[in-house]
């Protein structure tokens, strides 16, 4: 995912850079992985913090991918590395996070326009 293999795509809704790619062989519809820098937050505490404020961002709006996975039956590798080495309040996060997972279903649904039609017919 990260060697900028074919079918790897990222792009950065600051404080978070998202990078993707669909994977047949996963087992669940999402795999997602989560990075805090080291260099960035000396202390594991504050790295923790700020993972957990990620995860919870995602877990609350998760719904935003897998609806759009579920509709073309696909499964994705996703990464949400963190760029600053400021903490974030809590709500900040979850609308960036809102705001990546948008993106990421436009760039999907722009890739293979030919879903967007299906959805239309199926809603």
């Amino acid at each position: 995912m990260f060697t900028g293999g074919a079918g790897a795509h990222s792009f950065t809704v600051f404080p978070l850079r998202v990078v993707y790619l669909t994977e047949p062989e996963l087992k669940s519809q999402a795999s997602v992985l989560i990075s805090v820098s080291k260099r960035y937050f000396k202390h594991a505490v504050d790295r923790n913090r700020v993972k957990r404020q990620i995860r919870e961002a995602y877990r609350l709006n998760k719904h935003i991918l897998l609806e759009m996975l579920a509709i073309r039956n696909e499964k994705m590798a996703v990464s949400f590395i963190y760029l600053t080495d400021e903490l974030m309040p809590t709500d900040f996060i979850e609308k960036r996070m809102k705001m990546a997972l948008e993106k990421m279903v436009e760039k999907l649904t722009i890739e293979h326009p030919n879903t967007v039609a299906h959805e239309k017919s199926v809603v």
